[in-house]
């Protein structure tokens, strides 16, 4: 799985942080924050197989925020 540009991209997370893969988002004035990942060809069809997607999120110990995931 790995994050794409989409449109209305208006930043892009950890750019310049060469552990991570840069992140291009959207966020809005509310404070949403929008991610576009594809999947492999492999990913897609363990999905439609055993119908799971695993979400991680890496807190650092701080707070959880909300998360949803969607499907367009």
């Amino acid at each position: 799985m790995k994050p794409m540009e989409f449109r209305g991209v208006n930043c892009v997370y950890a750019k310049d942080q060469s552990e991570y893969l840069p992140l291009p988002a959207q966020k809005t004035e509310d404070g949403a924050v929008k991610t576009c990942w594809k999947l492999s060809l492999k990913e897609r069809l363990t999905i439609l197989f055993k119908g799971k997607l695993y979400l991680t999120i890496l807190t650092f110990n701080k707070p959880l925020q909300p998360v949803k995931l969607t499907v367009i």
